[in-house]
């Protein structure tokens, strides 16, 4: 009985081994494809903040020096 129950688990450990490494490569393969998602959203949000402040800084370059520009600007219609 023991010796049949020692060839039956040793028959079976390279299928246990073989369904063992896929599993954990299907693990590491989603954790690694959420990762990528987390990372892929971090730099959208990275990107969309970027943009927002360059977009303040270029309306900042162009805001009026002082009373006169604002003054000439406004007369002009530019503003």
């Amino acid at each position: 009985m023991i010796v049949l129950l020692a060839s039956l688990w040793r028959r079976a450990l390279p299928w246990l081994a073989l369904a063992t490494a896929i599993l954990l490569f299907m693990f590491s393969a989603r954790r690694s494809g959420e990762r990528a998602g987390r990372l892929s959203e971090r730099i959208e949000t990275t990107e969309r903040s970027n943009d927002a402040l360059r977009q303040m800084l270029e309306a900042g370059a162009d805001r009026p020096r002082d009373r006169d520009d604002l003054v000439r600007r406004l007369r002009e219609g530019g503003f």
